[in-house]
């Protein structure tokens, strides 16, 4: 019987046999064996390691003459590719002839030791497997070809510039080329602290990928996991990819690859505000163009053009990605940083790249264009102006469904929450009274408030005869790809924050697209074969549409903004690197609002309330009322928590149109209403929801409140209460 052997896998990630356990080699030598007589053994096999040639074959390290003593499982990383380790790996094979070299631990702590070389190896095999099989898919991908080029780039330069249309495979393919280079791993260095006193730190070793929306941030994560054939998140220790999103944090002390939300990020500077854990920042759908991207932007340009004291002169590198953005305005943007910092570009170069000091500060910034895959999609107008969407989408529905063939998905774009359920219990009602003959219909929503698994759901693919019909808001225009869909109904319209000058708040209004979101709505119909596009608009309307959306800087309330930057160091707004710069007199405004509510002080510097508030996930005003509250003992702070749970989420009551139901909502809810008017109602409407330990959401039906509403109130219940609890607000046990 061939000798069993045992594949465990080194800090590099690659697979390398396991070391004997001491008593099988006590075995061999027989009890009696001096302890020296193992340290001479141990001596001569490593000078016999000296002398042999070391091979890489499909990634893994072989020694000697024995490469069937290896599992060959993992999938195939071609090198010219990018995937695989290459020469990068030469410091992980020193790393582990060091360890082979050292006489062995007492049984103890080998047990120990093998124990979890055993559950690591025995939990890697099958995700390893499913690595090896998705590896195809992602060498079809558009931007596969292109990963010697992008890690060329970065070695070269700390800023790169990339533009790939929508499905390329840009958010999942970057970091997992740059996560073997050099450059990204952990380094030692030494930093100076506030008092002037010198300490070694660790900088860099995990890239860090940002997205504008929580789903995009989740799934792009499992799906990279998959990838690499690792666990994911905080489900192993040896865990290599994570995620963190607001009320969920999913990472390791191995995490590598970590995607999170643009406002994570901003979170995490608060407290490292040179972002010493990251060798690298990818900054996905710029495009979008957020209040929390336009931040990030201009922290990035800060840390990459200045001279890194924090990071002790350890580069950051940044890769700015888009599906449409104007590259120019980006280059510009970077540019305008290095020329401003001329000593900072010098000792870049000589530090990082080795590079004379006498090049242009262009060389600095690349540019990568990756074109994407798309077939053929016929658009269809709407004769006349659509009036009730809602309606029209049903009949478009139902018109692809007779007539077309499966296989071939229907992603439907709605405006939000509301507009999403309403057009789901229509389609399943009209449904019932289906021919069967015709293809099952399976309806899918896809929103942002939606639980994690509901919005996992619609990358399952459908079930035989099934056709899946993805009702979805913008957040499916460039965050996610969602395969098989074969037509597109575009509704034309999108709901966007709009600061009311009149009423001192931000509201979400329903806006008309821009040309350029209908082109990327259009797109998802021919990802995988060609297909139809439906909109429900006139051509001419089409025509009437803005080219781009208008940065959200420009039409929201900054004060938030603004004292994020306050918390960060930032003393000098007027002079903060904006990507689009506000209006002088919305600066203005909104710290003269800052000053009213004792966020700052009179000379400008940032409060002891206004730090409290910016670790809050509000508004300024609404987190200077949470402090208020605690002024007044537990109860009342818990009492505006709940209040400010129902404000942080659409409307808990469920929109009623018709007149009948409207009387039976008033007897339904009759319990709830408070006479002192709508935070009490709220307050009153929670309280009974938590208390309901049944059936929570046969309590929502027969009180025509929205369970999907109340569930994300319960969340940012949670989250302030914890925060408060932490921050010494409430008692423990409050």
């Amino acid at each position: 019987m061939p000798e069993r052997v045992r594949t465990v896998f080194n800090d590099e990630g690659d697979a390398v046999p396991a070391p004997s356990k001491p008593s099988s080699q006590k075995a061999e030598q027989g009890d009696s064996a001096p302890v020296t007589k193992r340290k001479v053994h141990s001596k001569e096999d490593d000078h016999k390691r000296k002398n042999k040639k070391r091979k890489h074959e499909n990634g893994f390290i072989v020694k000697g003459d024995k490469p069937e003593n290896l599992n060959m499982e993992a999938p195939p990383q071609p090198e010219q590719n990018g995937t695989g380790p290459g020469s990068d790996d030469k410091p992980a094979i020193k790393k582990q002839k060091q360890e082979e070299s050292q006489p062995q631990k007492p049984m103890k702590d080998g047990k120990r030791k093998d124990k979890h070389q055993k559950s690591k190896n025995t939990n890697f095999t099958p995700l390893r497997e499913k690595a090896q099989a998705l590896y195809q898919q992602r060498k079809n991908l558009p931007i596969f070809p292109h990963g010697d080029e992008i890690r060329g780039h970065l070695r070269k330069n700390d800023v790169m510039l990339l533009v790939g249309e929508t499905g390329s495979g840009k958010s999942t393919q970057i970091p997992q080329f740059l996560v073997t280079e050099k450059w990204c791993r952990t380094a030692k260095t030494v930093v100076r602290d506030s008092d002037g006193a010198e300490k070694e730190i660790p900088v860099g070793g995990c890239i860090a990928i940002t997205q504008p929306r929580r789903v995009a941030a989740i799934s792009l994560a499992r799906r990279v996991a998959e990838e690499m054939g690792t666990p994911l998140g905080n489900s192993s220790p040896a865990s290599k990819v994570g995620y963190s999103v607001r009320f969920d944090t999913s990472t390791s002390p191995s995490t590598q690859v970590k995607f999170l939300t643009e406002g994570m990020l901003l979170q995490e500077m608060l407290h490292d505000p040179w972002l010493t854990k990251y060798s690298a920042i990818v900054v996905d759908e710029v495009h979008e163009r957020g209040v929390n991207v336009d931040q990030v932007l201009g922290f990035l340009r800060n840390l990459v053009s200045g001279k890194r004291e924090g990071r002790g002169g350890v580069p950051l590198k940044v890769v700015v990605m888009s599906a449409t953005a104007d590259m120019e305005s980006l280059m510009g943007f970077f540019k305008e940083g290095f020329q401003g910092s001329p000593r900072a570009i010098e000792a870049a170069k000589k530090e990082t790249n080795g590079d004379s000091a006498d090049q242009k500060s262009e060389d600095d910034i690349a540019v990568c264009h990756i074109k994407g895959r798309q077939f053929p999609v016929k658009t269809i107008y709407s004769p006349e102006p659509v009036h009730d969407f809602v309606d029209a989408a049903l009949k478009v529905i139902f018109q692809i469904h007779y007539k077309e063939p499966c296989p071939g998905d229907i992603l439907v774009f709605l405006t939000g929450q509301e507009t999403v359920e309403a057009l789901e219990n229509l389609v399943n009602e009209y449904a019932t009274g289906m021919d069967p003959a015709l293809p099952k219909i399976q309806v899918l929503p896809l929103f942002a408030a939606l639980p994690q698994a509901a919005q996992q759901r619609v990358f399952v693919p459908a079930p035989p005869r099934t056709r899946k019909i993805i009702l979805a808001t913008n957040i499916a225009e460039t965050s996610v790809t969602v395969s098989g869909v074969r037509f597109v109904v575009d509704c034309g319209k999108a709901k966007v924050k709009q600061f009311r000058s009149r009423l001192g708040l931000d509201s979400l209004l329903v806006k008309p697209i821009s040309k350029s979101a209908a082109i990327q709505r259009k797109g998802r119909a021919g990802r995988e074969a060609p297909g139809q596009c439906y909109r429900l608009y006139t051509e001419k309307d089409y025509l009437a549409l803005d080219e781009v959306n208008t940065p959200e800087i420009l039409r929201c309330d900054i004060s938030q903004a603004l004292l994020n930057m306050k918390a960060r160091g930032v003393d000098d707004i007027m002079n903060f690197p904006f990507l689009t710069r506000p209006p002088r007199e919305a600066l203005e405004k909104a710290l003269l609002q800052l000053l009213s509510i004792e966020a700052l002080e009179e000379t400008g510097k940032i409060s002891q309330i206004g730090l409290q508030i910016a670790k809050l996930p509000l508004t300024p005003t609404l987190g200077r009322v949470l402090l208020a509250a605690s002024e007044y003992g537990p109860e009342c702070l818990l009492d505006v928590i709940d209040i400010i749970s129902c404000l942080s989420v659409e409307n808990i009551f469920l929109n009623i149109t018709s007149e009948e139901k409207k009387e039976e909502a008033e007897v339904a809810r009759r319990d709830l209403y408070r006479r002192e008017g709508d935070h009490l109602t709220m307050l009153a409407t929670v309280q009974a929801y938590a208390a309901e330990n049944t059936d929570r959401k046969a309590w929502a039906e027969r009180h025509l409140v929205s369970h999907r509403a109340m569930q994300s109130v319960m969340d940012v219940r949670k989250q302030l209460t914890t925060q408060c609890r932490q921050a010494k607000l409430l008692p423990n046990d409050a």
